[in-house]
């Protein structure tokens, strides 16, 4: 059976293709590209909402 492992990536838009050529070409898959989102800095009481960050690319290998 095949074991997996995976990375978690943030992708900066200047240079997603130089990115994602590099990860593949270490023997990475790419899964997926999800928005990256992380909670607003507000004062106590406040709704935090999601602010939006560079997107996330998630990669996977064969495990040696």
């Amino acid at each position: 059976m095949t074991t997996w492992e995976y990375a978690t990536v943030p992708l900066m838009i200047h240079a997603t293709k130089q990115i994602l050529d590099n990860w593949g070409e270490d023997g990475w898959e790419l899964v997926t590209v999800l928005p990256g989102t992380q909670a607003a800095d507000t004062p106590a009481g406040n709704v935090n909402a999601p602010v939006q960050t560079n997107p996330i690319a998630y990669f996977k290998r064969p495990k040696n």
